[in-house]
């Protein structure tokens, strides 16, 4: 059987945790920034995890080797 690729795309979007946690980059940081809060940015650039309903299409599909 042939190695799985890894989306790439899903690979810059996703790192794995050392626990197995999958950490995503939070939404809403490119443009329209004027509106708002200096607080709601801020937490905006803190990495989350991702939401454990999607976790296993990430770990098995995306990054198959990760």
């Amino acid at each position: 059987m042939p190695k799985l690729k890894t989306k790439k795309a899903a690979a810059k979007r996703y790192r794995l945790t050392g626990t197995g946690k999958v950490k995503r980059n939070k939404a809403n940081t490119q443009h329209i920034l004027g509106k708002k809060s200096t607080k709601r940015k801020r937490n905006l650039r803190k990495a989350t995890t991702a939401d454990k309903t999607v976790i296993k299409t990430i770990k098995k599909k995306l990054i198959p080797y990760a």
